[in-house]
This record gives C-alpha cells, structure tokens and sequence, in this order.
C-alpha cells in the first residue's frame, strides 16, 4: 500500500510523492508476487490522481500494471486506510506493507489495527529523508494531532465502519 502526495500542476510527482513511490518500489521488488495499492484522488480538476502517477512511475520502472491497484477516490489518510482495509478483508490478504514517510507510518498503522487489519512498516529512508527541517517538523505536528483525532473516528464510528467493510462499502 503506497499512500499518496501532492502532484504538480504538470503532472510531476512531488518530492513527498516521489519518496514514497521509491519506497513502494523497493516494497514490490522484495515481494514480487505481492499486489500493490496505489492511492490518491487528484488534486483538481484535469489533473492526474496521485494514484495514477504513482502507477505510472512503478510501471516505468518494471512493476508489472496486474500488480497495480488503483484507489484516485481517496483524499485523506483515513479514507484511505478504509480502502486498504476494505481490499484486505474483500481478497482475504492477511497482512499489508505501508509505504510512506516515516512520520506517517505510525498513524496509517494504528488505524489499521483498530480495523483489524495487520501491517507492516515498508522500506524508508533513515532520518528526514532529506526532507527540510521545516517541512519535517510541520508534517510531525500534522501527524501529533491527526493520531487521536483520527483513531477516536474509528473509535466512535469503528462498529460502522468494519460493518461496511464487511459489505463491501
């Protein structure tokens, strides 16, 4: 499971975006059978989704397009770690590997846990990843208030949502 970034108004992956197709990529290549969930809605209207641009980037590079599962209806971590749940649970896969940076992997994890869904953490680069310290710490406080909000979601909702998982929706 690939999560996605920003695409530029050309078309271009982000620095973010292109860091965690990186790691995505060494995630396929280490388990060659292994589906893999590109996900991200686009950005606006014209513009190509983050998924398709991550799909794009790993066929490129020798990901076989069978392997690749879109989701370009997802606009948030949460919506898709519900996706990701969702194909879990609908293709009996007992496990998922997270790709991301590593600030975002704990809060992707921890939800899928509370849905049931086991994870692994993927390939990451140490530290920053070269990331400026700015945008570094802006993303860790992101994630410092994004974790109790989105875990109580799936606390108070968490009855609902595993039903729908369970249908299907």
């Amino acid at each position: 499971m690939i999560f996605g970034a920003a695409v530029w108004p050309d078309g271009r992956a982000s620095p973010t975006l292109a860091r965690r197709i990186g790691y995505g990529l060494l995630a396929a290549q280490t388990w060659p059978q292994a589906l893999v969930l590109c996900a991200g809605a686009a950005g606006g209207e014209g513009e190509p989704s983050e998924a398709s641009v991550m799909a794009k980037a790993l066929a490129a590079r020798g990901v076989a397009r069978a392997r690749l599962l879109l989701d370009e209806a997802s606009r948030d971590t949460f919506q898709s770690v519900i996706v990701t749940a969702r194909l879990a649970r609908g293709r009996a896969i007992d496990s998922c590997i997270v790709c991301s940076d590593r600030y975002h992997i704990p809060r992707i994890r921890l939800l899928l846990a509370a849905l049931g869904i086991a994870s692994t953490g993927g390939p990451t680069a140490p530290g920053r990843a070269g990331t400026p310290l700015r945008y570094w710490l802006k993303m860790r406080l992101r994630e410092a208030v994004a974790i109790p909000y989105d875990l109580a979601v799936v606390l108070v909702r968490g009855r609902r949502l595993l039903a729908r998982l369970e249908r299907g929706g």
